[in-house]
């Protein structure tokens, strides 16, 4: 693999924004999105237990044998949200596709499909006691899962009935809560484990702009408008050669990824009820940024092979264009066949104006270039090493294991996709375009530093005031 294009970069993301002018710049970013895809779209925003709002894949950092996926459901989870707080949906898909040689179709899909139980349907209690366990008789709300691996060839049943970390009800219900989540982690065959619960929302920006642009005050920024909310997450890590393409993470390292949920509709003139689609997410801000409003509700339910018809969206971005007039920096030249490398083939030499060979299926040495088809994934190249200390900034600050490279849970996607969607990718961009930002620039929590890696869930909203 040759990134050498990527690393000469490195030196534009180091420009540091001072003064009036730099302000107003870094304050620009969550203009363009509501979350990363929390309520995203009008159908999706109205069923928020169906709404996937992030997906992120890595090389897991403590095991690089390994590539862990994590996928998160229903935005701004208020932790006191009794007495039913948040279980997971059923008669709902919530699924995971691999696309690995590149025809933009599942070549595998793991789906989770969930049960609620009660012990006692005669009280209003989510738990009528003190939780110490998954088992325990006061955990009155329960839910497990079965996960399957889906190919061409087959369905196989790898967890019938896991356990489901609960929502979080707070210390004096659940006075070992991390106890709960780690009871959750479940061996899902060699080298493999699954999760399934709350977690605290490990997405990080400042929304608040939505208020008219700040009023005009732009001392305000940097907020995490997400700090305190939790979500319902699951996450999959599993070998490498479960991914590859002919089961090979040498020759074929790099994987296309992406979440999709689809629910059982009803049965019509006597044909069986079938799973319709009605979220996706791939990489982070698409149907935010990239798609309009009047095309949100479609995307959703587009399947991937069909992406073609939303390129020019994506070669014409209305993102830059709102740049130039409001902050005067030069809008990069149309068509961005950047952004089409970036969004729908992947980064190589051969697929457009970037020139490094990073993350496109095309990269596969058992990959058919003639069944290759543009569309809209999660791109990760499993080759490439994890960093020590990575940098949020991911491949624009240097650090190839980061986003767009697949995303990690640190990975700054909101100033990255800004950044991308002014140049930085492009010889010679303006050297402004290296200091856009929201002024987010970590979580509010540690990451926890093994599986499932995501923090534990907030017990209560941090004020916004």
């Amino acid at each position: 693999m040759r990134f050498t294009e990527f690393k000469r970069r490195r030196g534009l993301v180091i420009v540091t924004a001072a003064g009036v002018t730099a302000a107003c710049v870094a304050s620009l970013a969550p203009v363009q999105s509501i979350a990363s895809s929390h309520r995203e779209a009008p159908l999706i925003a109205s069923t928020p237990s169906l709404d996937n709002t992030d997906l992120y894949a890595f090389v897991s950092p403590d095991d690089a044998n390994t590539v862990t996926m994590v996928a998160s459901w229903q935005p701004f989870e208020e932790p006191n949200g009794g007495p039913n707080f948040y279980p997971f949906a059923e008669k709902t898909a919530h699924d995971i596709n691999i696309d690995n040689n590149g025809d933009a179709k599942p070549d595998i899909t793991y789906r989770w499909m969930f049960t609620t139980s009660y012990q006692n349907p005669n009280t209003f209690l989510y738990n009528t006691g003190v939780v110490s366990s998954l088992q325990d008789k006061d955990l009155n709300v329960r839910q497990t899962y079965k996960l399957e691996r889906i190919t061409p060839s087959g369905t196989k049943t790898i967890l019938s009935s896991a356990r489901v970390a609960p929502s979080f009800t707070g210390k004096a219900s659940m006075p070992n809560y991390e106890s709960l989540s780690n009871a959750a982690v479940t061996s899902a065959g060699a080298g493999a484990k699954s999760f399934a619960g709350q977690s605290d929302d490990a997405f990080f920006a400042d929304l608040r702009v939505f208020d008219l642009l700040y009023g005009g005050d732009l001392t305000e920024v940097g907020q995490d408008t997400l700090k305190g909310y939790n979500v319902n997450t699951i996450a999959l890590k599993v070998p490498k050669s479960e991914l590859a393409l002919k089961g090979d993470a040498t020759r074929n390292p790099v994987v296309g990824i992406w979440s999709t949920t689809s629910r059982m509709g009803a049965s019509m003139h006597g044909k069986p009820a079938t799973m319709n689609q009605v979220s996706r997410l791939g990489m982070p801000l698409v149907n935010e940024v990239v798609i309009p409003l009047g095309k949100k509700n479609e995307f959703n339910a587009t399947k991937a092979d069909s992406d073609a018809k939303f390129l020019s969206y994506v070669q014409k971005p209305e993102v830059p264009k709102l740049i130039k007039a409001i902050y005067n920096i030069p809008a990069p030249a149309e068509p961005r066949n950047d952004l089409v490398e970036v969004f729908l083939t992947g980064v190589c030499k051969a697929c457009g104006p970037v020139a490094a060979d990073l993350n496109s299926q095309k990269l596969n040495k058992d990959v058919n270039p003639k069944a290759f088809a543009p569309s809209e994934q999660l791109r990760l190249n499993m080759a490439v090493p994890t960093t020590a200390t990575p940098n949020r900034l991911g491949v624009v600050g240097g650090d190839l294991a980061g986003f767009p490279n697949g995303r990690r849970l640190s990975d700054d996607v909101i100033d990255i996709t800004l950044q991308a969607a002014e140049g930085i990718l492009l010889p010679n961009p303006p050297a402004a375009v290296a200091t856009l930002g929201d002024g987010v620039n970590t979580n509010d929590h540690a990451f926890r530093s093994s599986f499932p890696y995501v923090s534990l869930s907030n017990m209560t909203t941090v004020s916004k005031s």
